[in-house]
């Protein structure tokens, strides 16, 4: 696969170089998981920590997201907002009249077959 482009005066070269991605839990080489790491919805991006809490590379996507200044998703268990950590994100709409309690979300399982 290739991950990087060469651009010299002479025109343009491929380099092909090994992903490094394939270590981290969130990456199948297939996208599957995607939707999670870069959804609106509260349910998706509490899936997308929990699958961040047991990665081994979970500070180095972090510190990576935060050096490229991310725009938006869930990097090395943050949510980031323009390149920031946000600590809460207010949802749409009115608050609740009545506090609820707060709600565990599980990990989605990954199939065996996407399991390296």
């Amino acid at each position: 696969m290739y991950t990087s482009i060469n651009i010299d005066m002479g025109g343009t070269t491929l380099v092909e170089e090994p992903l490094i991605l394939s270590s981290k839990r969130c990456a199948d080489g297939n996208g599957t998981l995607s939707y999670l790491f870069f959804s609106d919805e509260w349910v998706d991006i509490q899936r997308a920590k929990a699958i961040c809490s047991k990665c081994a590379d979970q500070a180095t996507c972090l510190s990576g997201a935060l050096e490229r200044e991310e725009p938006w998703g869930v990097w090395g268990g943050e949510e980031l907002d323009m390149g920031r950590i946000v600590a809460v994100r207010r949802p749409r709409g009115r608050p609740a009249v009545k506090a609820r309690p707060v709600t565990a979300i599980q990990e989605v399982p990954i199939p065996r077959h996407l399991v390296a």
